[in-house]
């Protein structure tokens, strides 16, 4: 018998001497205060400065220094290199598909890796995972590094680490390294405030340490104190009993990497497209917006602003959002209802804590689908003690029919009625509103669409001509007369008219969508559109498809004068303003569900065929993300949750064919993800810790599809609680993917499938499990989803993200997209009838939160088998990017959870 294999070495994080890394804007100056007078000012104003990194003191310094003499402070060059991003011309043979693994030499094997570095094994008693060559060598490389001038060919430097405006705190956070508390004192002449870390845990347990207004606090620190531009000694610390000069730590700079920054990336993470959040003092709107409800004909006693625009979009555009003017909320949803003497927000689970942030004291937070609260702002309206024999004003252009109906119904009753004022009372109040987009629209090519939008006219027509006579079923006359019958339908919806034409704009935020009404008859098609946005290649393309153009505010007139010369009736969807159905009148139009809407949620192949393109692209940017993001923490360095967005994005800019984001980065750690639409911002933001999960929820626009993926990721050792929450949300994400159900059922009926694992532990979410999405259009697309009782078909796309929020605490979801299909069964009941789902998204599903012991064989064989596809399908996209692929690697081979603690407590992880 061969002897047994010798055990492991032991990896202990814990005796590490490299003290922690923080990235931050700073001085150029050694010493020099991160915010001088030139680098920031009251006003709020930045300046681009040096990227250095702080000096920090140690009781067991990094770099020998001699008594009396200044230290060298060497440049460590900063750099993001993932060697190439190659990965534009994506062969047909390597699309996503199941492998079948044989024959392949490459083929990972499933291994226990290295849980809480993910990173090779570093030498005994340096570092933790850092796996670098000795100090000495490393002090060489940094040197040469300094004697070269970096400079980028473009021009353009490197984006700068600059420490946010109001700075973040951390507090709590567990590393591998143990150390107590270390303080900071305020920066004077700046109102910044300063970043500082508390009840953290290093590897050297030292005392409290202060730092002057020139300085920031660091980790791995003695009790110390630091002057502007002299330095003391420090008190004693636990390891020594002598004072003695400590040495600084070199200064970080920019280096010559571009690789995963294209154009402006500079400029576009020092200027960001965004501001500071301030709360908005709304009296003096209120008080404006009252007085115009008393000087109506017949005084109004609530007014309603809908978050919603003309057409019912759920992301609008500057100039349409009035909700957020008048109540200072950012959110993308929610109702604001005024009354004489009050005011009231309400809005979905998702943003009741951010509303609460951003509200002021003149509004009262409405917790819709909370226990005990109405389940939205319908229902809280017709329950309101004042609402009897009441006035309520409201733009009619921006609720729907539908709700507009069933409003009127309910409050008929309580002798109260919705009125619809000439101009919106907000607008009036609005001094300063943005005017209207005026960005040009362009033409999405047929090797996108698959199909020609004159096809789809002559699809939409067909239908017009099926739809039967609107006839009273007590009518007499065998003949429906010609004003009975249907003839055109006017189309509102923005992804419609775009989607119909195969045309897109840049008007909505996250959409590439224009501003338009569509009028389509038998023989006459009418485009409500802007003159200045139509260029002359639009303007022939429309005439070649037989289509006319005539301007957007010339829909009305239209309407009133009835100029589309013949008798009939006009379909319109439910979702339609309520004002368009009050010009047509009951007379002249019939409600139908919105024909185009189911056309452009069945995907034809070359949509599919795109998607898989584009989840494959994404998928790529999304694995070097998670790998340069993981490597700089297990480094040392402090990222914040907008920097970790902007990385991504950056990544994303160089994929082909991208057009912008799908809709704003969710990047959210510990508290801020159990807010399931947390949105970082660059001077309000947190970093992201090691002892709590990070979620992020992103998707970028491509030609050829619209992206939308979520993944969990944890950088330390994750709790019970954690691993046993993070477990059920993976068996409810593989219940869903893996589902199998006859033709006729709903997403609604399989809803259960993701949430049963969580039901068994008393654990739920509030939001939906997924949702249809597009073909670069919107993120929420159709009205097929796993709310909706719309039946699935093969050709539908829909995200499945089931998640868990513990509030206060952090928060985790799981997202993949996925097609639906017809798939061969065994027993093949009743024929042909079976659907399944294949999966778009490809990118691994971490293992370090899974509790192995939870899962069934079948869940355990299902998450080997798609990390190994996401090796199998990302890795010709990543061989000459060592990081990403020593990454993907990596985490295809992990086993599943983490390795039990050793005798005596010490956690062990296997690399």
């Amino acid at each position: 018998m061969a002897p047994a294999p010798p055990p492991p070495p032991i990896c202990l994080p814990f005796t590490g001497k490299k003290p922690r890394r923080r990235l931050s804007f700073s001085s150029a100056q050694p010493g020099g205060s991160p915010y001088t007078s030139s680098s920031y000012s009251g006003s709020g104003s930045f300046t681009a400065s040096q990227l250095s990194r702080h000096q920090s003191y140690s009781s067991q310094g990094t770099v020998p220094v001699k008594r009396g003499v200044e230290p060298t402070r060497d440049i460590d060059a900063l750099t993001f290199y993932s060697d190439s991003e190659k990965y534009d011309d994506i062969p047909t043979d390597t699309l996503p598909t199941l492998p079948s693994g044989k024959g392949k030499k490459d083929k990972p094997k499933l291994v226990r890796s290295n849980t809480m570095t993910g990173t090779k094994k570093s030498k005994w008693g340096y570092g933790w995972g850092i796996g670098k060559k000795n100090k000495e060598k490393e002090a060489e490389a940094e040197r040469e590094a300094a004697e070269k001038a970096p400079s980028i060919s473009s021009g353009t430097n490197l984006p700068m680490y600059e420490s946010p405006r109001v700075m973040p705190v951390r507090s709590n956070t567990k590393t591998t390294q143990m150390s107590k508390m270390t303080g900071m004192t305020a920066m004077t002449g700046t109102t910044a405030q300063t970043l500082a870390r508390s009840n953290t845990r290093d590897t050297q347990n030292t005392m409290q340490s202060h730092h002057s207004k020139a300085s920031r606090s660091t980790q791995n620190t003695q009790n110390t104190q630091n002057s502007q531009n002299s330095r003391r000694p420090s008190q004693r610390s636990h390891h020594s009993s002598h004072s003695k000069v400590l040495p600084m730590r070199p200064r970080f700079e920019a280096a010559d990497s571009s690789s995963t920054l294209v154009g402006s990336a500079l400029e576009r993470k020092i200027n960001p497209e965004e501001s500071v959040t301030e709360l908005v003092d709304t009296t003096d709107r209120l008080n404006e917006l009252r007085a115009l409800m008393m000087k109506e004909k017949e005084p109004l006693q609530f007014y309603i602003v809908p978050t919603e625009d003309a057409h019912g979009s759920e992301y609008v555009s500057q100039s349409d959002q009035r909700r957020k003017f008048i109540t200072g909320f950012t959110g993308s949803a929610g109702q604001a209802i005024i009354t004489m003497d009050a005011a009231f927000l309400i809005t979905d689970s998702r943003y009741w804590i951010q509303a609460q942030q951003q509200l002021d004291s003149n509004w009262t937070l409405v917790r819709a689908g909370g226990p005990g609260n109405p389940k939205d702002w319908i229902e809280w309206l017709v329950e309101h003690p004042q609402i009897t024999n009441s006035r309520i004003g409201i733009d009619g252009r921006m609720i729907s029919y539908e709700k507009a109906t069933l409003v009127n119904s309910k409050l008929a009753s309580r002798g109260t009625k919705l009125v619809y004022p000439i101009q919106n009372l907000v607008d009036i109040v609005w001094k300063e509103k943005p005017a209207k987009s005026r960005e040009p629209v362009f033409l999405h090519p047929i090797e996108f669409t698959g199909e020609h939008a004159s096809s789809k006219l002559a699809r939409l027509r067909d239908w017009i001509r099926s739809q039967p006579p609107d006839v009273s079923q007590y009518s007499r006359s065998q003949e429906p007369s010609s004003s009975k019958i249907n003839i055109a339908t006017l189309i509102t919806s923005l992804d419609a008219i775009a989607w119909l034409l195969n045309m897109r704009g840049s008007d909505i935020p996250f959409n590439p969508l224009f501003h338009a009404y569509l009028f389509v008859g038998l023989d006459r098609a009418v485009l409500f559109l802007e003159e200045p946005k139509a260029n002359e290649e639009v303007k022939g393309y429309l005439q070649s498809i037989g289509v006319e153009r005539r301007n957007y505010t010339e829909i009305w007139a239209f309407l009133r004068n009835r100029e589309w010369n013949s008798q009939g009736k006009i379909i319109i969807s439910p979702q339609t303003s309520y004002t368009i159905s009050l010009v047509l009148t009951h007379f002249r139009c019939t409600v139908l569900p919105s024909y185009v809407e189911h056309m452009m949620a069945v995907k034809n192949e070359v949509e599919l065929e795109g998607l898989r393109r584009a989840y494959l692209r994404d998928g790529v940017c999304y694995v070097r993300f998670l790998a340069w993001l993981e490597d700089k923490i297990n480094q040392g360095y402090d990222v914040t949750e907008w920097e970790a967005a902007h990385r991504l994005t950056e990544f994303r800019r160089k994929a082909k064919h991208f057009m912008g984001l799908a809709y704003e980065n969710i990047s959210a750690s510990g508290p801020n993800a159990a807010l399931p639409h947390y949105s970082p911002k660059k001077y309000e933001t947190d970093m992201i810790a090691r002892n709590a999960p990070y979620l992020n929820d992103s998707g970028g626009q491509y030609l050829d599809g619209t992206c939308d993926t979520t993944r969990t990721v944890h950088f330390g050792r994750p709790d019970p609680d954690q691993c046993e929450a993070y477990t059920r949300v993976l068996q409810g994400h593989i219940a869903i993917d893996s589902a199998v159900f006859p033709e006729g059922t709903s997403g609604h009926q399989l809803d259960v499938l993701a949430r049963r694992a969580l039901w068994k532990d008393g654990l739920n979410y509030l939001h939906g499990t997924g949702h249809g999405f597009g073909s670069y259009l919107t993120v929420h697309e159709g009205p097929q989803g796993f709310s909706s009782n719309v039946a699935l078909v093969p050709g539908h796309v829909v995200t499945n993200e089931p998640g868990f929020y513990n509030a206060g605490k952090w928060g985790m979801r799981i997202e993949s997209a996925l097609i639906v299909r017809r798939c061969k069964t065994r027993g093949n009941f009743n024929g042909d009838i079976w659907l399944g789902f294949e999966r778009l998204t490809c990118v691994p599903i971490q293992t370090r939160m899974v509790k192995e012991s939870m899962l069934t064989k079948e869940e355990k064989q299902w998450l080997k088998d798609h990390n190994a596809r996401c090796y199998d399908t990302l890795m010709p996209y990543l061989k000459d990017d060592k990081r990403a692929a020593n990454w993907l690697r990596r985490e295809s081979q992990r086993q599943i959870g983490l390795a039990n603690p050793a005798p005596g407590g010490l956690t062990v992880d296997w690399g």
